[in-house]
């Protein structure tokens, strides 16, 4: 039966430059596997080693750690100035690990390259280009001056135009913010129409089925002794922590008995952020009711300890998985009205939508869903229905097979064919 598929199914390559767990990462676990393994054979290359590789292993798919450069690998993108991008070293060490990549992929019969994450995308797309295999942008970030150096926007913006063979994002928004022309220059150099889609991430039904209420002895707090707000993700300065904590010590004014915590870590250097949050709620006289758990690979369960799940991102979201997270657990959500968050939330309905950087109007939604338990228990089944109905992993996979359907068809090619793979001789590539 396994070669039966392998024999039927087109080969496509996914790349990350990291393997830490971010959200684009577990969206991209998610993804790897719900496809339908008869259409699809996915084959991993990641540029650095993490967390990331054993999790897909254990989906039983082929991965592999392809070192980068480590200086570009752990460049923040909030550093991405305009010298840096143009930065000599950098530039040649991307352009051989590119070689390396078309080299690998013309061995391997890849069909598609299907990059997720901007520096993936920038050496995915070159490797793409040398193999002449189509490449797919799956764009997770908000290509605006707010998430990265303008000049670093505009260099991606262009890009889009002239590198992939198509573009997908994981939000309206995501697609409005890289600006992508109906024309441009085809990674062939011809003139086409670049094709892009929206296609939303989606939460596996396993992690949105009812959990058992636990017992978390390691916080301490028994379930259903007190209101707990939480707030889920990693810890960065734009996700907004300072202001959820400067909206939970008004909350606490109005209801004494609530417990607030932050679920989550920093991964990309972000510590100094961490201390200031932790002298913050120190300041505050918050330190016996406001906890720090960390990271927690038990998310699901903690969901069902909660009360109330907020989202304060200060920038405008990409998507927002741990809203979907929360409503399928059916918790009410509040969340900043900002990015895709308003494509996920209708507020009132399916949770509640505050001003970005507004601590009082969180507070006051907040303290709303605390003294209407109905009102806030309507909203979480409301918000959980929404996520059945269209934010599920299997929605994810049938829309992106379609799409890839789609840039088969425009190629012309069958399973197993890879474009043009005998054409470049890459002598001397290391």
């Amino acid at each position: 039966m396994q070669t039966k598929q392998a024999c039927n199914s087109h080969k496509i390559l996914f790349l990350d430059h990291t393997a830490q767990l971010g959200g684009g990462e577990l969206a991209l676990l998610h993804l790897l596997e719900a496809l339908d393994k008869s259409l699809i054979t996915p084959v991993v290359i990641l540029a650095s080693e993490g967390p990331l590789t054993s999790r897909i292993k254990r989906l039983g798919i082929k991965v592999s750690v392809l070192p980068l450069d480590p200086e570009v690998v752990n460049t923040r993108k909030n550093s991405l100035g305009f010298s840096a991008v143009l930065k000599l070293k950098s530039v040649i060490n991307v352009i051989r690990y590119s070689y390396r990549l078309a080299k690998l992929a013309q061995r391997l019969g890849i069909s598609l390259i299907h990059t997720n994450s901007l520096k993936s995308d920038i050496y995915g797309a070159l490797a793409g280009r040398f193999a002449r295999i189509p490449t797919l942008w799956h764009v997770r970030d908000r290509i605006d001056d707010g998430y990265l150096p303008k000049a670093a926007a505009q260099v991606f913006r262009y890009l889009s135009t002239l590198l992939p063979s198509a573009v997908v994002a994981n939000s309206k928004s995501t697609l409005e913010c890289l600006k992508t022309r109906a024309t441009g220059k085809s990674s062939w150099g011809s003139a086409k129409s670049l094709s892009s889609w929206v296609v939303y991430d989606g939460i596996r039904v396993s992690d949105a089925q009812k959990i058992p209420a636990i017992e978390d002895k390691s916080i301490n707090i028994p379930c259903g002794a007190k209101p707990v707000i939480a707030l889920v993700g990693r810890i960065a300065e734009w996700k907004g922590q300072h202001i959820y904590i400067q909206a939970a010590a008004e909350v606490i004014r109005r209801h004494p008995g609530a417990e607030f915590w932050i679920v989550g870590a920093p991964l990309f250097g972000e510590f100094d952020y961490e201390s200031r949050l932790h002298e913050l709620v120190d300041s505050l006289g918050l330190s016996d009711r406001v906890h720090f758990l960390g990271f927690r690979s038990d998310v699901p369960h903690l969901l069902d300890l909660v009360t109330v799940v907020v989202h304060a991102s200060c920038l405008g979201e990409p998507f927002g998985q741990v809203v979907i997270e929360g409503m399928a657990a059916s918790k009410p959500v509040v969340a900043t009205n900002g990015g895709a968050l308003p494509e996920i939330i209708t507020d009132g309905v399916t949770g509640r939508l505050v001003p970005m950087n507004d601590a009082p109007a969180m507070a006051g939604a907040i303290s709303s869903l605390l003294s209407n338990p109905e009102e806030a228990k309507l909203i979480g089944l409301r918000g959980r229905q929404h996520v059945f109905d269209k934010f599920t992993v299997t929605h994810t996979a049938r829309s992106m097979e379609r799409v890839y359907e789609h840039i088969f068809a425009t190629a012309k090619l069958a399973p197993n064919d890879t474009l043009g793979a005998n054409d470049l001789a890459l002598k001397g590539a290391s």
